[in-house]
């Protein structure tokens, strides 16, 4: 295992970001301050993999559901990497979105659990995300919010075999207690 390396006595960038180490943890920045994240659990990546598959066979053609790691740059000091993400294609741009994403989705864990609740939540509605859905595998639930008029506002909190329709940003159904089987 090589040197820790020493990171500046200042508010870090996506620059800096960009320096580190490719070792299975995940990196993000929330206002110059990093988020290092260890590597999710089986749980974590099944409902993970449940959820991508559930968005992906619903997504029109002119959307795109990405998975993380992908870096959403919602200003230089804070780059995020939801677990799922729903974007129009024509977004992209060299470097990643030109824009906040259609959905940003969390699959909570212990160690991740009020970032993704709290400060996670709070620069995506502050940088016009339209959704944000956060799912809980310990307790099979789903939590979804979407912004209105530049606040977010919850529009479904389901549990076990509960469903939640949603219509943005595309009509799917999804089931939390599926997710985890």
């Amino acid at each position: 295992m090589g040197a820790v390396k020493a990171l500046p006595r200042r508010p870090l960038t996506r620059a800096d970001l960009e320096t580190m180490p490719d070792d299975g943890h995940r990196y993000e920045l929330i206002d110059g301050l990093l988020i290092v994240s260890p590597a999710p659990s089986w749980l974590h990546q099944r409902m993970s993999g449940h959820l991508y598959l559930a968005l992906a066979l619903a997504c029109p053609p002119e959307l795109e559901v990405l998975f993380a790691p992908f870096d959403v740059a919602l200003a230089d000091d804070t780059v995020v990497q939801p677990d799922l993400l729903v974007v129009r294609r024509s977004d992209y741009a060299p470097g990643g979105l030109r824009k906040a994403p259609l959905l940003a989705l969390e699959v909570l864990s212990p160690t991740t659990r009020r970032f993704d609740l709290m400060l996670k939540r709070s620069r995506l509605e502050a940088a016009g995300c339209a959704s944000y859905w956060v799912v809980d595998p310990e307790v099979p639930s789903l939590i979804a919010w979407e912004l209105r008029d530049g606040v977010y506002v919850e529009v479904a909190k389901v549990t076990g075999d509960d469903v939640f329709h949603a219509t943005q940003p595309f009509v799917v159904d999804v089931v939390p207690g599926e997710l985890v089987l």
